[in-house]
């Protein structure tokens, strides 16, 4: 599979089946992130891999989604601000640096049949207290990894290039 057919391909997915993700693929999956583009190659992530169910079933606390907790291993993305690159202006890449490398990770988890979820809205002193995050680290997202119990069709409810693209200026 090639990346744009990844690109078109990923979705959303809510339904997993029981069924255990081989070590082989997570850890290609990891990788895809370990690999990632940041700025400065500053690299601020830290990834937190979830399989033990009782675990997944605290961090449900922080998103009640029974879905959520039924994928059979949830990762967690997180970033040390310290560590990443400030823009001049004091803009922070620590988030932007985690979303690409997160998107890697979703990108290859396509490609090794898997499914994901992108989930930003949990809440992160939960996961932090369940997980013994370091105060200094910030969680950026997590997302579900599985085999999907659903299809979906390829991306359709995007606006057209028209409404988002500009040449030259705006």
């Amino acid at each position: 599979m090639n990346v744009f057919d990844a690109i078109k391909l990923r979705r959303s997915i809510r339904r997993y089946k029981p069924k255990e993700v081989e070590k082989e693929k997570l850890m290609r999956v990891i990788e895809a992130g370990r690999l990632a583009p940041s700025a400065t190659n500053s690299q601020p992530w830290h990834f937190i891999i979830v399989k033990n169910p009782e675990i997944k079933r605290k961090l449900g606390e922080s998103y009640p989604r029974d879905w959520f907790i039924n994928a059979p291993v949830i990762i967690v993305a997180c970033a040390d601000p310290g560590k990443a690159w400030v823009r001049g202006d004091g803009e922070e890449y620590w988030k932007v640096d985690v979303a690409i490398a997160l998107q890697n990770m979703i990108l290859c988890a396509i490609e090794e049949g898997l499914g994901t979820c992108w989930i930003a809205n949990f809440n992160e002193k939960i996961v932090k207290d369940v997980l013994g995050i370091p105060q200094n680290i910030r969680v950026v997202a997590m997302t579900p990894l599985g085999y999907p119990d659903e299809v979906k069709e390829e991306v359709r409810d995007r606006k057209p290039l028209e409404e988002i693209l500009h040449f030259e200026h705006w």
